[in-house]
């Protein structure tokens, strides 16, 4: 290394950051019913943070169309090494899933499925479709990719009638190119603006802590908000492993506290803004 070249200083976690692991009776039961449905969650796929106290609860966010995803994005640790073939017998599997645990409200993410022909928005329709004929009542949230802004394929899933359609910026307009894969900031406001165009109830969310400002975090949900977004959430972001990118800053509750109120007075239906927020968290449908 050389003399005058500065050695980057890893950011130490606060403790407000500390979160609880599921109990042994709670992450069993859990991962038994996950694998006789073969199903996937990204509360462990992308190491979520509150799985002890969702899972406690009996809630998860299933994710579907495989483990592996097509874009690599930096802050993620969804594998993408390996894809295979959309499994026809998910959307029975998850809709049993839902049942068992008798699930009031169910939410459904994905890998992004770029190679797919409709970029797997037929295997989402079918998903939500028999989710909803075999668990009458039950509220869906959908998480989506960004479908290109195809309105074809978007309007594939709103015809299935999700309650929720959520598709998340993830990050400000400047740092977009160098931590979201494939993705594009505009396009991803389009796949939103094209959402709400249909009668979906919007949603969207972002992670602090990679080097935007704050006047970035302004800007970037005050364009959510323009798109007609109703729900966002913000939370802090977290270095799932040591190849994804690193956290320049922690906020502290306070500032999130900050976050929270601009955001409703921009006009939001519902806001989730605090350290361990993600994007389900506290999700059922608003009143």
């Amino acid at each position: 290394m050389e003399k005058n070249e500065e050695k980057k200083i890893r950011v130490a976690k606060p403790k407000w950051l500390k979160s609880k692991l599921p109990s042994a009776e709670v992450y069993s039961q859990m991962k038994s019913a996950l694998s006789e449905g073969c199903l996937h969650t990204i509360c462990e796929s992308g190491k979520c943070p509150n799985i002890g106290e969702c899972w406690a609860q009996g809630a998860a966010t299933f994710m579907i169309l495989g483990e592996s995803c097509t874009r690599n994005c930096r802050f993620c640790a969804v594998d993408n090494s390996l894809l295979a073939a959309p499994d026809e017998n998910e959307p029975r599997n998850l809709s049993r899933t839902v049942k068992h645990f008798a699930l009031k409200h169910c939410v459904i993410t994905s890998v992004t499925r770029d190679d797919l022909p409709d970029e797997g928005s037929a295997h989402w329709a079918a998903c939500i479709s028999l989710l909803k004929t075999n668990n009458p009542g039950v509220t869906i949230e959908v998480l989506v990719p960004d479908f290109h802004a195809k309105r074809n394929l978007i309007q594939i899933v709103a015809n299935a009638g999700p309650d929720i359609f959520s598709h998340n910026l993830e990050t400000v307009r400047r740092l977009t190119p160098q931590i979201r894969s494939g993705a594009q900031y505009d396009r991803s406001l389009e796949t939103l603006h094209l959402a709400g165009s249909m009668g979906m109830l919007t949603k969207s969310g972002i992670m602090t802590g990679l080097g935007e400002t704050m006047e970035e975090i302004q800007e970037v949900l005050l364009d959510i908000r323009k798109v007609g977004c109703q729900m966002v959430t913000i939370g802090q972001y977290l270095q799932p492993r040591v190849d994804n990118i690193e956290v320049e800053k922690y906020y502290t509750p306070e500032e999130f506290e900050i976050i929270r109120k601009m955001a409703l007075g921009m006009g939001f239906r519902r806001v989730e803004s605090a350290p361990l927020v993600r994007s389900s968290y506290h999700s059922a449908v608003p009143d």
